[in-house]
């Protein structure tokens, strides 16, 4: 029996970035729709069961951003953005909208392809509930009995370091913003406080990585937020 093979929605309004991206998804056995327009990529998207949608923002007929929101009214499927804009707003904006992971042009196939299988991993894991036991490199950590050891020894986290730590792990591979992570530990009214962030991100990597210096798991994204990542 043949395994199910991912469903892509490409919605992009340059037809030779579409076929770029088209042929780099079919070569990873993706099944690829298309759409040059973000009406008709609403369409296609709200007409059969897509996994995965790689959406530009500057689209002929509206925002991506548009997109995004009108596509979160009923599904949770990963959005991967691939944009020529660099600015750090944008793509704060587009992960706050709703988007898993962004990608800027000009991009390499090598890293397209491997952010398409990370967020189809989390796609997958997401058919249930998040394990409540999770390993990474020597690292385990238990949601259930909020617990975590390294090397068989366990560590001690302060209750703020574990709410960064469960939420983290709980969405791996994707990009959580400053934004998103400060008020979900500290409250709505910290969201500007990014400093507290980058406090208690530097205790996890003292704790759990093998070189804060350089960071395996806990990873940074330059003025947008950061994230987990299981491997190496």
């Amino acid at each position: 029996m043949s395994e199910t093979r991912s469903q892509v929605l490409i919605v992009e309004d340059e037809a030779q970035i579409r076929h770029f991206v088209r042929l780099a998804l079919e070569a990873d056995g993706c099944v690829v729709q298309e759409a040059g327009r973000l009406a008709d990529g609403l369409l296609i998207a709200g007409a059969g069961a897509i996994d995965l949608v790689v959406l530009d923002l500057g689209l002929p007929d509206g925002d991506g951003i548009d997109f995004i929101r009108a596509y979160r009214g009923w599904s949770d499927g990963p959005v991967l953005i691939l944009s020529a804009r660099t600015e750090e707003r944008h793509k704060i904006d587009a992960l706050d909208a709703g988007a898993d992971d962004y990608l800027t042009k000009p991009f390499g196939v090598g890293e397209l392809r491997a952010r398409v299988r990370a967020l189809m991993r989390r796609r997958q894991r997401a058919g249930g509930e998040v394990s409540p036991l999770l390993e990474f490199g020597d690292i385990v950590v238990d949601l259930a009995k909020r617990q975590v050891w390294r090397k068989g020894e366990a560590v001690h986290l302060t209750p703020i370091e574990y709410r960064l730590l469960a939420m983290m792990v709980s969405h791996p591979g994707q990009v959580l913003t400053q934004r998103r992570l400060l008020a979900e530990i500290w409250g709505a009214s910290y969201i500007e406080s990014s400093h507290y962030l980058r406090v208690y991100v530097g205790h996890l990597r003292q704790k759990l990585e093998d070189d804060p210096a350089q960071p395996r798991h806990f990873l940074t994204e330059t003025g947008v937020g950061y994230r987990f990542q299981t491997g190496t």
